[in-house]
């Protein structure tokens, strides 16, 4: 994806907001806004018509929320990667979205800068991709843990690398810091993260930091 042109899809049920994104997405050269959406529906009509690497989701729509439609777009067979656009950092829309497959969280007030680098970094398969967020959104998944438990793995299924890659996905790091803290090349800890995710059944870097709280794999600080 470093290579080519990141395809976008914007939704959001106001105008003046999708113009806003859009706008911003579109002046720089390596992100090409495809279309656009003002419903869920629509958003996914689009997306399955258009096939973009990155849709960025409003979360509260008329007609359809986008936590319903990050579900249904996770199950197209493009599969691109879903950033949630929202004013409610932490309401339950979000965390449903997050459950649901979105890669990660942008707040609607953003620096235009960090809109930009949230959807590169999406593109990338990185996710959790406002910084400012990263540890409250953890948090509280944390917090939350589910009272039906996700059945452990067998401690012997999760390598030492892959556990350590594990711990410092869990604290916000991309997979360039990652590599950066355990002397590895991003293309390791991507494998290893990718292997992780194979393992436990998650489908995105957010579900397997989900995933990893609530497993007790990784302990709450």
């Amino acid at each position: 994806m470093e290579d080519s042109v990141i395809r976008v899809v914007v939704v959001d049920d106001e105008a003046l907001v999708r113009v806003g994104l859009t706008t911003i997405l579109q002046s720089v050269d390596d992100i090409e806004v495809v279309g656009e959406a003002a419903s869920a529906q629509a958003a996914v009509m689009q997306v399955r018509s258009l096939e973009p690497d990155v849709v960025c989701m409003d979360i509260r729509m008329p007609g359809g929320s986008g936590l319903e439609a990050t579900a249904a777009i996770r199950e197209l067979r493009s599969r691109p990667e879903v950033v949630v656009i929202t004013t409610f950092d932490l309401d339950e829309y979000v965390f449903g979205a997050l459950e649901a497959g979105a890669c990660g969280v942008l707040l609607k007030d953003s620096p235009a800068e960090v809109l930009v680098e949230g959807v590169r970094r999406a593109a990338r398969g990185e996710g959790l991709v406002d910084a400012s967020l990263t540890r409250r959104v953890i948090a509280e998944f944390a917090r939350r843990r589910s009272p039906n438990r996700p059945g452990r793995i067998s401690a012997a299924a999760i390598t030492p690398r892959e556990l350590d890659c594990l711990r410092k996905l869990c604290e916000g790091l991309t997979n360039v810091e990652i590599a950066r803290t355990l002397w590895l090349e991003p293309s390791t800890v991507k494998t290893h993260l990718s292997s992780l995710m194979a393992k436990t059944g998650t489908l995105s870097r957010v579900q397997l930091v989900i995933w990893a709280f609530r497993a007790g794999v990784v302990a709450v600080e």
